[in-house]
Order: structure tokens, then C-alpha cells, then sequence
């Protein structure tokens, strides 16, 4: 199958529908150049259908896994008697099960059916979010941690495989970064309405803090029950695309890619494991991830300890995050439009550096604030771009999928890894020795990409070289990503 059809109809019909693209991408020229009026309309119209309600899942997800940081600063840790080690223990609880669901969820995706999985999970850690705002224990806390991990894990790799069904690789960072945005959103939408949410502190006798989880739970069960209704289950199931603009569009994805397999296979998961850049990218991951998790979870608490009070440092913490939405936009574009994934990747955690090497090197707390806005801008550009960028250099689907999987593993365990430093390990309000090496992972996150940047290189100048001795009929089928036509995204 290809990267567009994993869960249609019977093999007659995606053999018809497969013919129909080759046709219609036979008859208009590799590219599609000839009729700019079909090439805007389709992604218009996927645009429009595909991203708001990905956008919205993702959103859901980041406010409801990290939203205990404003719970913190607004009484949690508190009121459960909890110390800064058993903060951070319930945090970790989190990435756990967040972690060893990630790559069966991902393989699971094509046999269940993303508009049956991802509404399903969103609808459950809805509960499990509201149930956070009735515990009055930490035992409580801990096992409602547990289950949002579980049930969040497969959300964010699933997205970006789901998106690889609609969307030929060079459209694909723009994209990702829409509904990563939300994410950034997310930082600033959760400090806003933690602000207003607090204010209901002891309303039915429950502390302001457990109104957060409570009503953005809430919201998120509400969203998934409707999201059964309106989420896409494939290309070839879609309502909004003409039989035209369906061929249309497979034929990008044919011109995109190769000939997807048509079932699971173990092979393809181990070869995936083989790919030297799923390790390079993923280091590069597991740093800038830390970086964002670390801030994602403390950010409110830094901002406290600036002098502000629990309130302020709740809209305080929006600005910084509403430029990171911003500057992502921006910079998705530019990888998009000049295809350059890697140099992005390198700026985006070269500009983490500088935010943390500001808030060490100054006493001013007015630079110590400022420097947010280059760390967590550069976390917030780096996520998606490496998540497209790993993404873009695997094929066929099995391969790709576990691909995805692995470099959203290594990326959470530096949520682990992020849980321990700021508080725990490094005390407040200076985190001394968190900003220090979050420093050192913002430079080694760009070594680690300017390798992998550099091993795509040589491979692409190999496959060019193969190229020249022999005719894409001569090499043999089921190559993927090694083959010698199928040139890495740098």
C-alpha cells in the first residue's frame, strides 16, 4: 500500500484506485506543474479538514500532560503534602507507560484504524484528566499520572504517521508545525486559564488547582465523543475530495515515495532499527525533547521565582510561548520552501543555548525572563522539524512507522530525564545546574544534527552515483528508503 491508504477497502479496490493515480499522473507530467488549480484546491481542502482536528488533539494532549505545572504553582504540591522528589516521581510515573506504549501504538494505528484509535484514547485521558481534580491523595495523583501516560503515548507519533497518509514529504514540516503550534499555544493557553480557573478556589469545596484538571478534562472527553464523527479514516474514505483530487493526490504520493507494503512485517520493523539516522536524529531528539519538557513543566515555577506571585507567573508565562508559536511558523515554512530540515534543527537549539547561557551569565531578572523567550522558542521550532525530518527519510510503511515511534521514545525519555533536573536535582530559583546542562544538551542536540545532516549528504551523493549505472526498472522492488531514487530530505 502506499504511504496514503492503509486502511481502505478491499485489495480490488486499492488496486483500481492505485491504477486511477498512475493514470491521471501519467497523463498531467511528473509534478502535477501543468494544473496549478487541482495542486492549490486538494491541500486547501486537507488543510481545512486534516489539521484543525489534529491540531485540537495535540493541543488537548500537551495542556492535559502538562498543565500540573500550573496545578503546582497554584496549590497542588501543597495541599498532597508532596515533596520536590515525589513532584518529580509523579511526573516521571507519567513517561513511563508514555514511552513503552509509543511503537505498539504506532503499529497498531493500520490494523485498528486512526478515526477509531486516536478518538478513543483522546475520550479516555478526558476522564483520567478530570479525575486529577478529585484526588486528595498523592497515591491518587501517581495512578492518574500512570493512565494519562498510557493513553497519551501513541498520540503525537500517530499524528505524524497519520499526516504522512495525506501529505508528500516536502509539504510535510509546515504541517507538522501547524498542529505542533498547539502545543506552544498550549503554554500560553494554560497560563491564561489557569489565571481565571484559579479564582474558582473553593467552589463545590475543591481548591482552585483542581478546577484546572477538572474543566480542561472535561472539554477533552467532550471533544473526543465528537471527534468519532468528524475524523477522516483515510484518503480514500474522505467526503470533502473529489474522485479526481483522491487520484490526484495519490499520484503525489506515488511520485513522493515507492510502492508501500501491503502487510505488516517484522523484517521492515528490524531494518527500521538499522538506519543510522534514526539513531544520529534520535539524540538529537532526546536532548532538544528534555529542553522542551523541562520547560513545558516549570516554566510557571521559574517564572515565580522571579518575584512574581502565583497569579502573575501564570500570565507571565504566555508571551514567551506565544512568540515560540510565531518564530515555528515561520521557520516550518522556510524548511518547507527550501527543503532545509537540518539547518533549522541546528538554529532552533542553538538558540536554546543562548536563552540558557543569558539566564546563567545575568542577575537581572528582567534578562533572566527575556531568556525564555530564546529557549523555549528554539525548543518549540526544534520539536516538529526533527519530527518531520525523521519522518521524511524512512519508507516503506512499517519502517517508517516504527521510525517515528523510536524517535518519539528517545524524545520522552528525556521527559524523564527533564523531570529530575529542575527542582529536584537543581534547586529553585537559580536551577543552577539544570541550566548548565541544558546548556551542554543544546549544543550536543546541534552536533548530533549537524552529523545527521552530513550522513543524508553523503547517502544522497552514493544513491546519485547508482544512479548513473542503472535504470529504476533494473533495481529490485521493496527497497524503501534505500533505493537509489528515493533521495533523503536534508
Amino acid at each position: 500500500m502506499t504511504p496514503s491508504q492503509p486502511f481502505s477497502g478491499s485489495a480490488k479496490e486499492d488496486a483500481n484506485f492505485e491504477k486511477e493515480a498512475r493514470s491521471l499522473e501519467s497523463s498531467v507530467g511528473v509534478g502535477f506543474v501543468e494544473d496549478p488549480v487541482m495542486e492549490g484546491r486538494v491541500w486547501r481542502k486537507l488543510d481545512h479538514r486534516v489539521l484543525p482536528v489534529m491540531t485540537m488533539f495535540y493541543l488537548l494532549s500537551f495542556l492535559d500532560r502538562t498543565n500540573v505545572g500550573n496545578a503546582r504553582v497554584a496549590g497542588l504540591q501543597t495541599d498532597l503534602g508532596m515533596s520536590n522528589k515525589q513532584y518529580s516521581i509523579a511526573l516521571t510515573v507519567t513517561y513511563v507507560p508514555y514511552i513503552l506504549s509509543e511503537l505498539p501504538s504506532n503499529l497498531m494505528l493500520k490494523a485498528v484504524g486512526p478515526h477509531l484509535m486516536l478518538p478513543t484514547m483522546l475520550t479516555l485521558w478526558g476522564i483520567v484528566t478530570a479525575l486529577q481534580g478529585i484526588v486528595d491523595s498523592y497515591s491518587g495523583l501517581l495512578a492518574c499520572r500512570f493512565f494519562i501516560g498510557l493513553l497519551e503515548g501513541g498520540v503525537f507519533p500517530g499524528l505524524v504517521l497519520y499526516l504522512s497518509y495525506f501529505y508528500p514529504r516536502y509539504k510535510m514540516n509546515t504541517r507538522i508545525t501547524l498542529f505542533f503550534s498547539s502545543a506552544s499555544l498550549s503554554g500560553a493557553f494554560s497560563g491564561i486559564l489557569a489565571y481565571g480557573i484559579i479564582r474558582m478556589d473553593g467552589i463545590g469545596n475543591r481548591p482552585g488547582w483542581s478546577w484546572i484538571f477538572i474543566l480542561e478534562g472535561l472539554f477533552t472527553f467532550l471533544f473526543g465523543l465528537s471527534s468519532y464523527f468528524v475524523f477522516p479514516r483515510s484518503l480514500e474514505k474522505t467526503w470533502f475530495l473529489s474522485p479526481e483530487e483522491k487520484a490526484y493526490v495519490k499520484g503525489k504520493l506515488l511520485e513522493d515515495t515507492h510502492k508501500e507494503e501491503e502487510v505488516f512485517t517484522w523484517k521492515e520493523v528490524i531494518e527500521a532499527f538499522k538506519l543510522p539516522q534514526l539513531w544520529l536524529l534520535g539524540m538529537a531528539f532526546f536532548f532538544a525533547a528534555t529542553i522542551l519538557f523541562g520547560l513545558a513543566y516549570f516554566s510557571p515555577s521559574i517564572i515565580q521565582g522571579l518575584g512574581y506571585t502565583a497569579a502573575d507567573a501564570q500570565l507571565m508565562s504566555v508571551p514567551p510561548y506565544a512568540v515560540a508559536c510565531i518564530v515555528a511558523l515561520i521557520a516550518s515554512f522556510i524548511s518547507d520552501r527550501y527543503r532545509c530540515r537540518g539547518i533549522v534543527c541546528i538554529v532552533s537549539v542553538l538558540f536554546c543555548a543562548i536563552g540558557f547561557a543569558m539566564f546563567l551569565g545575568s542577575q537581572s531578572k528582567r534578562v533572566q525572563y527575556g531568556s525564555l523567550f530564546f529557549s523555549v522558542t528554539g525548543a518549540y521550532m526544534a520539536a516538529p522539524t526533527q519530527a518531520t525530518w525523521n519522518a521524511n527519510n524512512a519508507s516503506p510503511q512499517t519502517r517508517r512507522a516504527t521510525v517515528i515511534a523510536m524517535g518519539f521514545i528517545l524524545a520522552n525519555s528525556g521527559g524523564i530525564v527533564a523531570t529530575w533536573l529542575l527542582g529536584s536535582l537543581s534547586p529553585a530559583p537559580r536551577y543552577t545546574k539544570a541550566t548548565i546542562t541544558l546548556l551542554v544538551f543544546s549544543l550536543l542536540a546541534a552536533l548530533f544534527s549537524v552529523l545527521n545532516l552530513l550522513y543524508l549528504r553523503v547517502q544522497n551523493g552514493k544513491k546519485a552515483e547508482r544512479r548513473k549505472t542503472m535504470s529504476r526498472e533494473d533495481e529490485e522492488p521493496g527497497l524503501g528508503n534505500h533505493s537509489a531514487w528515493y533521495i533523503y530530505n536534508l
